[in-house]
């Protein structure tokens, strides 16, 4: 019983260092702005933001995960703070084989060495709430072991109240966008990242789906070597991505074909999205020394969708595509935008010509022709931004945001491709024979089996 007062003493302690550290120095940032609209001064937001990510980067941990989430969203935050927070790396400092040892022995209990074959204490991989371990099964197979660092629960919950203040700042600078369900899904799918074992079982849901593919390979789960803060897993061995970025144009197709099916597939069909699509969560495997397709990685942030909202992702593509503004105005509302404008609808019709642009155009095309993975949708965003100045504030609803950043997120790795296709074709070849009915019943389906929760209505 002592035991358990004493880590809920250590778990609130370390919550409220955290609350200070990060309230100190985000409070600072909002200070400053706070103190240059009270004396009138004009604000320099390019300095404001390297401040504010300045406060943000000396943190590490989740906050880190945080404000690069929010740099993908566009007009969660500002243009200026979004480009500084994209520039920041997510490595935290990595645990010391002791430390490992004793996490080990909690997740797993003191016999916890035995039940390996071999485990590797330094860290293959390290990031933001976790690192990563080679192993060996003592059936010979080859181990990922995801632990999670010390005390995540405390640091995440302070870091996100301090968010709110983030938020605030950005309400009285630019309220453009009304960012209350932004900040409740950022929240819901932070917190679901510490649930190892929602993530195994996302894991699963995606082994089922993908069961028949071959260019799409998902690891194992080892269940009796996981709890809800280590995830065990089979190791796929595989290249970097962007060791394909000068391969010949072949190559770099059949990588974005694979990546184009491991993300819309599952969503139309499932109504589920891997909703971190960057550089570091795929590797390549090859046969006979040439990209044969992608090893599937991190499943800890996983959007499930209700399929009303993938069938309002469908109507607005054949409502842009045939011209039907009934279609795109009854997917906004499908979606949750509320009290629309003929004027906000043209405005969010800019940003979906963007998103969908390359899905509208039958012929062969790269993603973006003449953009920079770092620019991608930044010029749309800003044009967005300054018509919802006018004529808003608009606001985003929750299931929007991760398909939105999703989607901003794996245009960019097709631009670190260069990759030519005919994204139209493949999209069309995807979505073909759509019956929402079909969708429930499969996503019920294979979410039960897989152990997920199905999605709650709206």
């Amino acid at each position: 019983m002592n035991d358990r007062r004493d880590e809920e003493e250590n778990r609130l302690s370390a919550r409220a260092a955290r609350y200070m550290r990060v309230g100190t120095n985000v409070g600072a940032v909002a200070a400053r702005v706070a103190g240059q609209r009270l004396f009138g001064r004009e604000s320099d937001e390019g300095a404001n933001a390297a401040a504010l990510a300045a406060a943000l980067g000396g943190l590490k941990g989740p906050i880190m995960k945080v404000a690069q989430m929010l740099a993908t969203i566009p007009e969660a935050l500002p243009a200026e703070y979004a480009q500084a927070l994209s520039q920041l790396q997510s490595q935290a400092p990595p645990m010391g084989p002791a430390f490992v040892r004793r996490r080990m022995q909690a997740e797993l209990g003191p016999d916890w060495a035995q039940r390996f074959k071999r485990f590797e204490p330094q860290p293959a991989a390290s990031a933001s709430l976790g690192q990563v371990h080679r192993a060996v099964g003592h059936d010979g197979a080859l181990l990922a072991a995801k632990l999670q660092y010390p005390d995540m629960q405390s640091a995440v919950e302070a870091d996100l109240n301090q968010l709110k203040v983030v938020f605030a700042l950005h309400a009285r600078m630019n309220p453009a966008v009304e960012t209350t369900e932004i900040l409740k899904e950022v929240a819901a799918r932070l917190r679901e990242e510490l649930n190892y074992d929602l993530e195994a079982r996302h894991m699963a849901l995606y082994a089922l789906i993908f069961k028949d593919e071959p260019t799409i390979r998902v690891p194992e789960w080892r269940r009796e070597l996981s709890t809800k803060r280590l995830l065990t897993m089979t190791w796929l061995d595989g290249r970097r991505l962007l060791d394909y970025k000068t391969a010949p144009l072949e190559a770099r197709n059949t990588i974005a074909r694979a990546l184009f099916r491991a993300w819309w597939y599952p969503f139309s069909h499932y109504g589920v999205i891997h909703g971190d699509p960057h550089l570091g969560n795929y590797t390549i495997f090859e046969h006979e020394s040439r990209p044969a397709g992608i090893n599937l990685l991190d499943y800890g942030c996983i959007r499930t969708f209700r399929p009303p909202f993938v069938q309002g992702v469908i109507d607005l593509y054949t409502g842009l595509l045939r011209d039907r503004r009934d279609l795109v105005v009854h997917a906004y509302e499908t979606w949750g935008f509320r009290g629309l404008s003929n004027e906000l609808i043209d405005t969010l019709n800019i940003w979906a010509r963007f998103i969908y642009g390359p899905l509208l155009d039958d012929g062969e095309r790269e993603i973006a022709e003449g953009t920079t993975p770092g620019q991608y949708g930044r010029k749309e965003a800003f044009t967005v931004h300054k018509q919802l100045q006018d004529k808003g504030p608009v606001k985003v609803p929750r299931e929007f945001v991760f398909m939105d950043r999703a989607a901003i997120g794996l245009g960019g790795v097709f631009l670190h491709l260069a990759a030519r296709l005919n994204w139209y074709r493949i999209f069309n070849e995807t979505i073909e024979g759509f019956v929402l009915d079909e969708v429930a019943e499969r996503q019920k389906a294979a979410l039960t089996a897989a152990g997920v929760p199905l999605p709650e209505a709206a």
